[in-house]
C-alpha cells in the first residue's frame, strides 16, 4: 500500500480505506468542461452516481474552466446546498469549492469533506475545517482559481509539488485541522502541461512519505486528451489506464465521471490481483452471455 494511511476522519468519524474509493463528480453547474448541462436533474444524477456504486458524490457548484468569471459565494451555496441537503443522508458528501463561506454552508448542509482545488489559496479554509472537523483535500497548484498557466515551470515536478505538500499541510496544521483530516492531491493538469502531469503521476511514490491518502482527479483530462486525440467524453479507456497506474501507485480516492465504468474496472482489477474473494461456484448469468442486436443493426447484417 505504499505506506499510505489507510484512515481518514471526517466530522469525528473515522473512514476506513481499505480499498480504492470511487468518488462520482456531480457538477451543479452549466459550464463544466465535460458535462455541463448534460444532467438537468441533478438529484436523480446523484442518485445515479450512488446506484452505479459511487462511495461519496462531489458536488461543485463553479467550473474550473478559465474562460469563465467567477461566481459569488451566494449563488454557488444556492447551487450546492439544497443538492447536499439531499444527498447526504443516502451517501457520504464532498464539496468542490476554494470558497470558505460555501465550504462552511456545504459542512453544515451535511457535507463531510471539502474538496479545494485551489491549495489552500485562501487560509481561512484551514479555519474551516478546523473549526467543523471537516476532512479537506489539499491539491497541488500553483495557479490562481480560474487562472489559465500556458507555461508554468518547473525545476522538478515531483519535488516542487512534495514542497508545496509540506507547506500546505504545516499551514493546515497551524491552523488546527488534524493530520488524519487530510487528503492530498497532486493537481493533474493543474497549473501543469500535459507532459509535466505525465511525468508528476510517473513519481506518484515519491508523495508516500506523508503518510496520507491520495486523491486522483484523473477523469477525462487534458493530458489523456493530449495523448489520444479524443475530447473529453471519449477518454474512458484512457482514464482508466491512469487510473491502474494510480491505484498502483497509492491512489486511494479516485474522482471520475464514469463511476459503472471504473467500478467494473476495480472489481475485476481486485479480483484478479486476489484483493477480491471469489467463489468457486461463480458463474455467467445465461441471459448476460449475448445481446439482442437492434432491429436495424440485424436487418443490415452487422455482427
Amino acid at each position: 500500500m505504499h505506506g499510505r494511511a489507510q484512515t481518514l476522519v471526517a466530522k469525528g468519524h473515522t473512514l476506513d480505506l481499505p480499498r480504492p474509493l470511487v468518488m462520482g463528480i456531480l457538477n451543479a453547474t452549466p459550464d463544466s468542461f465535460s458535462d455541463g448541462g448534460l444532467h438537468p436533474d441533478l438529484e436523480r444524477r446523484g442518485h445515479e452516481l450512488i446506484a452505479q456504486g459511487a462511495d461519496l458524490v462531489d458536488i461543485g457548484g463553479e467550473s474550473g474552466v478559465t474562460n469563465r468569471p467567477p461566481i459569488t459565494p451566494e449563488v454557488e451555496i444556492e447551487r450546492v446546498v439544497p443538492l447536499i441537503e439531499r444527498l447526504a443522508p443516502h451517501t457520504l458528501v464532498s464539496v468542490d469549492t476554494y470558497k470558505p463561506p460555501v465550504a462552511r454552508a456545504a459542512i453544515e448542509a451535511g457535507a463531510w469533506i471539502v474538496n479545494d482545488p485551489s491549495g489552500l489559496y485562501d487560509p481561512e479554509m484551514a479555519s474551516v475545517c478546523a473549526d467543523t472537523g471537516a476532512a479537506m483535500v489539499i491539491t497541488h497548484t500553483i495557479a490562481r482559481p480560474k487562472q489559465k498557466l500556458h507555461d508554468p515551470h518547473y525545476e522538478d515536478i515531483v519535488e516542487d509539488v512534495h514542497r508545496f505538500f509540506e507547506e500546505r499541510t504545516e499551514q493546515a496544521r497551524r491552523a488546527g485541522v488534524a493530520a488524519d483530516q487530510i487528503l492530498l492531491c497532486p493537481g493533474p493538469d493543474m497549473g501543469k502541461t500535459p507532459a509535466q502531469t505525465i511525468e508528476l503521476l510517473r513519481g506518484l511514490d515519491q508523495l508516500a512519505s506523508f503518510n496520507r491518502p491520495l486523491l486522483l482527479a484523473l477523469s477525462r483530462k487534458d493530458f489523456i486528451g493530449a495523448l489520444t486525440q479524443r475530447p473529453p467524453r471519449a477518454r474512458l479507456a484512457g482514464t482508466l489506464a491512469a487510473i491502474a497506474h494510480g491505484v498502483a501507485h497509492g491512489g486511494r480516492v479516485l474522482r471520475v465521471h464514469d463511476v459503472a465504468d471504473v467500478c467494473d474496472f476495480l472489481k475485476v482489477r481486485a479480483a484478479l490481483e486476489g484483493g477480491l474473494d471469489v467463489e468457486d461456484d461463480l458463474r455467467l448469468a445465461d441471459e448476460l452471455r449475448w445481446e439482442e442486436l437492434p432491429p436495424t443493426a440485424a436487418k443490415q447484417g452487422v455482427g
